[in-house]
């Protein structure tokens, strides 16, 4: 029997593969209010958090809340922000669905009223609202699937800062190496063809090819469960 592949060590867990979430700033949710009330904030200060690409907003609400935020493009220090029904359409203010009009783009946006807001959180993406309907407002998320939401559900205006991060190039393995480390993500990752037999089941051989099909059952155990995990088809036969 070979050696644990790294699907299997992933799986168990351990410190190679853990996240530093101890170096996180917060979790990023928009801030509850009554519902007729709107609170205004200031932003504090404009920083890095490890947890993600976007920068972040420290803002010390009007009531001495303070918390930080997922900042819109455009949003800088000392400007003031909104949480409410009646908050300005601008971008960095935090608004319910149904008081939003059309067309207009929005980020940070709840699944649920209440949540603290799950979809487009990502830098430099936005969602955009399409149409208002009875009883639902109609949302294109960045993917482009179109989802119907509670019209209570609560957004922000705008689109993420720290977008075009993808744009500028690494340029060598150590920027690389910086930024995996700070997600918790195992790197570099080696290929199993470039592998030894008993390191993995597409390892060994004159040169380097899986040496088997590369489709498996969904039911196959952990050690063999490599490739294309239940291809719906393997390209023999058909059109």
């Amino acid at each position: 029997m070979g050696r644990r592949i790294q699907g299997q060590r992933r799986g168990r867990g351990g410190p190679t593969f853990r996240a530093p979430s101890h170096r996180y700033k917060a979790d990023l949710e928009h801030r509850t209010v009554e519902d007729e009330d709107t609170v205004a904030g200031e932003v504090v200060d404009i920083e890095h958090d490890p947890a993600r690409s976007a920068p972040v907003a420290l803002v010390e609400f009007e009531d001495g809340d303070q918390r930080y935020v997922l900042v819109a493009e455009g949003v800088g220090t000392g400007e003031t922000i909104q949480v409410g029904v009646s908050a300005e359409i601008k971008p960095g203010n935090t608004l319910p669905l149904a008081e939003i009009p059309e067309g207009v783009p929005v980020c940070n946006v709840e699944a649920r009223p209440g949540d603290g807001g799950k979809f487009a959180r990502a830098s430099g993406v936005n969602a955009a609202l399409i149409t208002h309907d009875r009883d639902a407002a109609v949302v294109q998320l960045p993917s482009g699937e179109v989802k119907r939401l509670d019209p209570r559900c609560r957004a922000t205006i705008g689109v993420v800062a720290g977008g075009g991060r993808t744009e500028k190039p690494f340029v060598k393995a150590g920027n690389k190496h910086h930024k995996m480390r700070a997600r918790g993500t195992k790197y570099p990752r080696v290929r199993g063809v470039a592998m030894n037999a008993v390191d993995h089941p597409f390892g060994g051989g004159g040169r380097q090819h899986p040496g088997r099909p590369k489709s498996v059952s969904k039911n196959a155990p952990p050690g063999r469960k490599v490739g294309a995990i239940s291809s719906r088809r393997t390209g023999r036969g058909g059109n």
